[in-house]
């Protein structure tokens, strides 16, 4: 299989793409993030890929255009250099904050000899609904038509092309000067067909768009700029442009460990991870992109009542997302089960109480007066801490293996509670502060006994746990006690010394031969820098960013035997911990720069 960094996120802010280095489009889901793919030879090999490289032997550099996400390889052959430039097609003028709105789900490859003469293969073989579909292919004077399922597609090019053995084949020969573009739209079988698109249009118009995109979010100015600014970049091409959802990752089932059966479908929108995406969003680009976000949440979490509050959602504030796994699919690097949905669903999670009201603090300013129906959201998110902290449940590492009392959610619980105490004036008269503040002391007294375990020298994973649990390094970060709490210090040092492995951080005690979680290192730097450790902070930073493929993306994992990247690609939570973190040193080097985020 290709190594997981090899590939490129191709993004328009509806569906996501993964091109490899060697030029092959190896993952398409084009309606949506969540949507069946049409390529998934990620999962798979024979389940669908479009590959477009030099016929002869070749060595490759990348690069995106800058402020996009259209991706350019540079093929070397002894014969001349081939570029290929790789877009999916954002919709036509879209540009600043409409970009994505209205995306043709138009998947663009362009080919220019730049020195010399390269002869080119192209090979395209859709499959649709994860690999189980071989389309019918016919001829028309447009160019090819792809149909099967509930799907269809259309190719152009300006390039003659072969059709045999369920794939359309090119092979072709480009002078300096010249070059070739193929265009591969997709629409459901029941919409008609639309008129042929310009490929270099299309195309020339989608590096606008996201430039555009780019020029109206330059506002962060601190350390590690080039790195903050492609990671909102990421962010914002895994955004689903119609409801605000930012999804946490572009794929399903690659895995945590290679050859093993934690392989989970990323491919949706996830409470728990609220208020860091907002916040990351606001410092890699601008408050609007997090004012859809907290609209997405609000919306699609409705009347919360006496039901359990959900914790994740489809892109399109679907609840239900039960998981089924694709028996056909043999997974990437033989990591079965492959699977579709996520039954995390189900769980309950009591972290989101604090993510919803923690966001809602974030935006006070621009959410202005909230409207009765926020109000009463936002007072059942209180009440529903107040009245279940000290419940058992799954976590923010959503364990399969029974609910625990673990410390990251009472602390969130703490959090749900206090800024709702501080929110309280907006909250309208129904506002029950008292029993807010009485439950907020009950809940940190709580967590302050049995959260820390004097024997260990750090709070722990659990209440009257020995074990360790990167998950508490959220405690400075969202404000429960100081950085420099000496309680706080000693955290750090024993969660480096036990889970740290040169900077790479493992969720817990025990967790063998797992990856180091990106996030949890992400986080120890943060909490350095609130130490005032930056130089420790910066090291930490610039190791785990380090280890970033050669176009800034990240993984959910990094492997620690061999430094690879492992899990979902490119992973969300990944850049909203670089970013958060980078914000954190910033703030550390200069107290006095602007209250943004909070």
């Amino acid at each position: 299989m290709t190594p997981i960094a090899n590939y490129a996120l191709l993004g328009d802010c509806q569906g996501a793409a993964l091109v490899a280095l060697d030029g092959s489009v190896d993952w398409w889901c084009p309606a949506r993030f969540d949507a069946p793919s049409v390529f998934a030879r990620l999962l798979d090999p024979g389940a669908g890929h479009w590959s477009i490289r030099p016929r002869d032997e070749w060595t490759a550099t990348r690069r995106y255009v800058e402020g996009s996400m259209v991706m350019q390889t540079d093929f070397t052959t002894a014969s001349g250099v081939l570029r290929l430039t790789d877009a999916l097609a954002l919709g036509a003028g879209e540009r600043g904050h409409q970009i994505g709105h209205a995306s043709p789900h138009l998947l663009v490859r362009q080919v220019e000899a730049v020195r010399g003469e390269v002869e080119i293969d192209v090979e395209l073989a859709v499959r649709l609904e994860y690999g189980l579909i071989t389309p019918q292919i016919t001829s028309t004077p447009q160019g090819i038509e792809l149909g099967g399922g509930a799907e269809r597609l259309a190719l152009t090019a300006d390039r003659p092309l072969s059709v045999a053995d369920g794939k359309v084949t090119a092979r072709f020969a480009l002078r300096e000067g010249e070059s070739a573009v193929f265009a591969l739209h997709h629409r459901a079988a029941v919409q008609p067909p639309t008129a042929a698109l310009d490929g270099r249009a299309a195309l020339a118009d989608t590096v606008a768009g996201w430039q555009s995109w780019s020029q109206l979010h330059q506002g962060y100015q601190g350390p590690y700029r080039e790195q903050v600014t492609r990671a909102g970049l990421v962010l914002q091409a895994l955004t689903y442009r119609p409801t605000g959802a930012v999804i946490a990752a572009a794929t399903t089932s690659l895995p945590e460990t290679p050859g093993g059966s934690a392989n989970w479908d990323y491919r949706f929108g996830w409470l728990r991870d609220g208020s860091f995406t907002l916040k990351a969003l606001w410092v890699a680009a601008c408050p609007d992109e997090g004012e859809r976000f907290f609209d997405w949440m609000a919306t699609s979490t409705g009347s919360v009542g006496e039901g359990q509050v959900p914790i994740m959602f489809g892109a399109g504030g679907e609840r239900d997302l039960t998981e089924h796994e694709l028996d056909h699919l043999a997974g990437f690097a033989g990591s079965r089960p492959v699977r579709v949905g996520n039954d995390a669903w189900t769980q309950k999670q009591l972290d989101v109480l604090g993510e919803v009201l923690e966001c809602a603090w974030v935006l006070r300013d621009q959410l202005g007066e909230l409207s009765p129906s926020t109000a009463a959201f936002l007072r059942s998110l209180a009440d529903r801490a107040a009245a279940t902290w000290h419940e058992p449940d799954a976590g923010i590492w959503e364990g399969r293996e029974g609910d625990r009392d673990y410390v990251t959610s009472k602390v969130m619980c703490w959090v749900a509670l206090d800024r709702a105490v501080e929110l309280a004036d907006r909250l309208g008269p129904e506002a029950d502060v008292a029993r807010w503040k009485q439950a907020r002391e009950e809940v940190r007294a709580a967590i302050l006994k049995r959260g820390w375990n004097e024997s260990v020298q750090a709070f722990t994973g659990a209440f009257d746990s020995d074990h360790l649990d990167a998950g508490v390094l959220l405690l400075p970060i969202v404000g429960f006690l100081p950085g420099d709490d000496e309680r706080v210090v000693a955290t750090l040092d024993a969660i480096e010394r036990e889970l740290s492995k040169d900077a790479l951080v493992q969720r817990w005690t025990g967790s063998g031969d797992e990856g180091a979680f990106v996030i949890c290192s992400y986080w120890l730097a943060a909490g350095r820098a609130m130490a005032g450790q930056v130089d420790r902070a910066k090291q930490i930073f610039e190791t785990v960013t380090g280890y970033a493929n050669d176009v800034g993306l990240l993984s959910e994992e990094i492997d620690l035997r061999d430094r690879g990247l492992i899990g979902n690609f490119p992973q969300a939570l990944s850049h909203i911990g670089l970013v958060n973190a980078a914000w954190a040193i910033a703030q550390a080097e200069n107290p006095h720069r602007p209250d943004q985020p909070n």
